[in-house]
């Protein structure tokens, strides 16, 4: 599976913001836009210059990708499954990454961060609907129960997961989550609101239709 290895906090640097890719080390003293502001390379320092229509596009596009750890051909392929459909394509975008059930485990808490989460799901420690799903990308729907494959529940990482649960207090609200069994219900679809993103992503629709 194709993945990139550029440095998390490079690309919070290069985006001129927090992205949070690096889940509690994100809200420390190390974050590495706090440690580092400007952007990497020796250029980094030097004032930002003026985008373009095409830059402020661009900009978009890389900043969505990287807050979900998706790669250009994923990225492209969920937008052109919601193209054409009714309703705003920059919002049933966002939509249609926050559905993926690595954001949705990383929503539940299971992990601090997608690119965990991501592990997870791929090494085959979750379950949906009590199958085990072993697709990152896989669009989970209302009615669907995510929760934790049974045979992985005794792992260390699990066992001590419970208490981190307890201490949540911001699931989504299209996600219910039951604390006693670990597992949750997506019970809606979310809203750009709901994203958390503080993107353009009308943006993104105007770059791939150049």
């Amino acid at each position: 599976m194709a993945r990139s290895i550029d440095a998390k906090c490079r690309k919070c640097r290069r985006a001129g913001e927090k992205l949070f890719l690096k889940g509690d080390r994100c809200f420390t003293p190390k974050c590495g836009v706090i440690r580092r502001a400007s952007a990497p390379g020796v250029h980094g320092k030097k004032a930002a210059r003026n985008l373009s229509e095409y830059g402020t596009q661009l900009a978009a596009k890389q900043k969505i990708k990287r807050i979900y750890g998706v790669l250009e051909r994923q990225f492209r392929k969920h937008f052109e499954e919601v193209r054409g459909k009714t309703g705003s394509t920059g919002d049933l975008l966002l939509t249609r990454l926050e559905m993926r059930l690595d954001n949705a485990v990383y929503r539940m808490g299971f992990a601090n961060s997608r690119s965990q989460a991501r592990q997870l799901v791929s090494h085959g420690l979750i379950s949906v609907n009590g199958r085990k799903m072993t697709i990152p990308s896989y669009e989970v729907k209302a009615g669907n129960i995510i929760s934790i494959n049974p045979n992985r529940k005794e792992k260390n990482y699990f066992k001590n997961l419970m208490q981190t649960i307890k201490n949540k207090k911001d699931f989504p609200n299209w996600i219910s989550f039951d604390e006693k069994n670990l597992e949750g219900k997506i019970i809606g679809t979310p809203d750009k609101n709901d994203t958390g993103v503080n993107v353009d992503a009308q943006a993104v629709v105007e770059y791939y239709s150049r």
